[in-house]
């Protein structure tokens, strides 16, 4: 198992388009992963509705846990995702 935390940076949180980048990069991962939030609260990455609850907002600090093959490697991604700044077009 493997579990890090970081900062959210992108400056609109975690909306829904970040949230269906996240969610596509956690989907079909075989094993578990859980993000907490600063309050507690946990959701499934895989879901865009799950971390749309969290609303986490740009300074956040979240926890990603991983248990699974290549634990490591898909904590990182999701590590570098919340940590990303999303530049959608608008």
């Amino acid at each position: 198992m493997v579990t890090k935390q970081t900062t959210v940076r992108n400056a609109y949180g975690i909306h829904c388009r970040p949230s269906g980048v996240i969610a596509k990069a956690a989907q079909g991962y075989d094993g578990q992963i859980e993000i907490k939030g600063p309050d507690g609260a946990t959701a499934h990455p895989g879901s865009v509705l799950a971390l749309l609850g969290l609303a986490l907002t740009c300074g956040d600090t979240v926890q990603v846990t991983v248990e699974g093959p290549n634990e490591e490697a898909m904590c990182n991604r999701l590590i570098e995702l919340f940590e990303a700044n999303f530049d959608f077009q608008r």
